[in-house]
C-alpha cells in the first residue's frame, strides 16, 4: 500500500549531514564543556565587579548620550534624503532598465560594507569623531532604506501612475500624485525603523573613535572601571 506520509530521505540526509557538520565545526573552534565551565566563572567574578554601578561620573554618560542621540538622527535624516532618489532610480518599474541596475549595484555595495567597518575607513580619512560616525550610519541607511523603498514602488499599483501619466502630467506629479501616496506609509515605517537602528549603532561605532558614548564605553573597559562600565 502507498504510504499516506513516506519518509523525506534527503531531509533526513540534510539534518544528518547539518548535525555532523555542527559536531566538526565545535571540535574545530576548540568549545568544550571545560571551557565554558571556567567562562561561567569569570563571567561571575565581572558581573560581581560591575555591582553597584558608578553614577559619579554623570556627566560623561549624558554627554555620550547626547552625542549618539545627535549622530543617529543626523545619520538617519541624510540617509533617508539620499535614499529618496536612489530608491527612485532603482526601481524597475519606473527607471529605465540601464540607470536600475546600476543604482541597484550602487545600493548594493553600500550594503555590502559592514557600518563599523565604514566608520574604521572614516575615521582613519577624517580623524576621531562625530562626523566620522554620522557618515557611516549615513551610507548604511542610505543602503537599507533605499533597497526597501525600491522594493515598495515596484510592488505598487501602475493604474494611479498611467492615470496621472494620461493627464499629461510631468515626471514630478507622476511621483507626488501616482506613487508617493501608495508607499508613503511604508515609507514612515522604513524611516523610523532605520531611526532605531541607528540609536544602537551609534554605540558601536563609537567604540573605533567615531563619536557617541560608545567611546567612553571602550575608555572604561580599558581602564577596568567596570562599575562606571555598569552605568
Amino acid at each position: 500500500r502507498q504510504r499516506a506520509f513516506p519518509p523525506n530521505w534527503g531531509a533526513r540526509a540534510a539534518f544528518l549531514a547539518l548535525a555532523v557538520y555542527a559536531a566538526y565545526a565545535f571540535a574545530q573552534l576548540d568549545i568544550t564543556a571545560g571551557r565554558l565551565a571556567v567562562g561561567m566563572g569569570e563571567a561571575g567574578r565581572f558581573l560581581g565587579r560591575m555591582w553597584p554601578p558608578n553614577f559619579t561620573r554623570w556627566e560623561l554618560l549624558l554627554e555620550g548620550l547626547l552625542e549618539s542621540l545627535q549622530i543617529a538622527v543626523i545619520a538617519s535624516a541624510l540617509g533617508i534624503l539620499l535614499a529618496l532618489p536612489l530608491g527612485l532610480m532603482a526601481a524597475r518599474n519606473l527607471a529605465p532598465w540601464p540607470l536600475a541596475m546600476v543604482t541597484r549595484g550602487f545600493i548594493a555595495f553600500c550594503r555590502s560594507l559592514h557600518y563599523v567597518i565604514v566608520a574604521i575607513l572614516f575615521v582613519k580619512a577624517i580623524g576621531f569623531g562625530a562626523l566620522a560616525g554620522v557618515a557611516a550610519l549615513t551610507i548604511a541607511s542610505m543602503g537599507f532604506i533605499a533597497k526597501l523603498f525600491a522594493e515598495a514602488i515596484e510592488e505598487i499599483s501602475m493604474k494611479q501612475v498611467e492615470a496621472i501619466r494620461a493627464t499629461g502630467a510631468g515626471l514630478g506629479a507622476v511621483l507626488v500624485y501616482g506613487v508617493l501616496p501608495q508607499v508613503a506609509s511604508r515609507f514612515v515605517g522604513f524611516s523610523l525603523y532605520q531611526l532605531d537602528s541607528n540609536l544602537r549603532n551609534s554605540t558601536l561605532v563609537g567604540i573605533v573613535g567615531a563619536g557617541g558614548i560608545g567611546g567612553t564605553l571602550f575608555a572604561a573597559f580599558k581602564r577596568f572601571d567596570y562599575d562606571f562600565v555598569a552605568a
